[in-house]
């Protein structure tokens, strides 16, 4: 079964895309699935996580923020 990871993103937001390519780049190779939530769309998300995007987490475990840290990645698929 694969892990399904979450990145927190903004629609404007360039390290946004960069990260969400790198990760599509990643995924069959590592095995994981991701989900990209916009924060503007949820307050309580704007609030907690504010101009920290981007963010990848797996559950409420955050791997890394604002560029994808590949070996953070990898550790956490292991």
């Amino acid at each position: 079964m694969s892990a399904r990871l979450t990145v927190l993103s903004r629609e404007y937001c360039h390290l946004c895309q960069r990260m969400i390519a790198e990760l599509e780049r990643l995924r069959d190779r590592l095995g994981f699935q991701f989900e990209v939530l916009d924060v503007d769309r949820d307050p309580a998300l704007e609030e907690r996580w504010g101009d920290k995007v981007p963010v990848l987490l797996d559950g409420e475990h955050e791997i890394c923020h604002y560029f994808l840290d590949a070996a953070a990645l990898e550790a956490r698929l292991a």
